[in-house]
């Protein structure tokens, strides 16, 4: 069962995404909270699978609620979903940074939140390229983040550079399999690869470094 916490200040929102969420076999929201105090403070009590979060909540917005739970100081991080709309595209690179491993828009629909969650929990959290494509090609497409992005610690491989490519354009790790004619496992075990050599926690972070350093453009 997948457990999961909705933070949105929006009462009708909160419900919406309960009633979608808990008609599903395999998921079970444990809370549903207005704000990003209380967020934080049911998250960590009640440590769940994944983290719905809006990002205008009182008290602490979603970002910072984003950097308490799964941001790169943190121990024993959760797994982070932020909550979204184009006319927020701002946030979304600090989002990143501060540890979101996934997207969804707020009007997504049912089948997208679902799969954001089912995705996330599996660590596939790269659930729709409209979404997350767009919005790393934005934030860090251009020519001074690529000066930041950090060279990798050993050269990757052409097969490595292939799965991050595909990464970075939204595929699942089904996807990029069935594309590369590689199974399962062989893709796993490149993206942890290369999480090692760009220093990634993440597949959303490869993506950001893949979009920063020029490898997809």
């Amino acid at each position: 069962m997948i457990r999961v916490l909705i933070a949105d200040d929006q009462e009708m929102v909160r419900m919406g995404f309960r009633m979608i969420l808990d008609a599903q076999d395999d998921i079970e929201v444990v809370a549903d909270v207005p704000d990003g105090v209380s967020a934080v403070a049911k998250a960590r009590e009640l440590r769940p699978d994944v983290c719905l979060l809006d990002i205008r909540m009182p008290g602490l917005d979603g970002l910072e609620v984003t950097r308490q739970l799964a941001g790169p100081d943190v121990a024993d991080p959760l797994k982070v979903v932020v909550v979204t709309t184009f006319d927020l595209d701002e946030y979304v690179h600090t989002a990143l940074r501060n540890g979101a491993s996934g997207f969804l828009l707020k009007d997504a629909g049912p089948a997208l939140l679902i799969e954001a969650v089912r995705a996330a929990d599996r660590g596939d959290a790269l659930v729709s390229p409209q979404i997350t494509v767009r919005l790393l090609k934005h934030f860090d497409g251009g020519t001074t983040a690529k000066r930041e992005a950090p060279a990798p610690s050993e050269p990757l491989t052409a097969r490595e550079l292939d799965v991050v490519k595909a990464a970075a354009r939204g595929l699942t790790n089904t996807e990029i399999g069935a594309e590369l004619f590689l199974s399962l496992s062989t893709v796993k075990t490149h993206l942890a690869s290369v999480q090692g050599k760009v220093g990634a926690r993440n597949r959303v972070e490869i993506a950001a470094w893949a979009w920063r350093s020029g490898v997809v453009d």
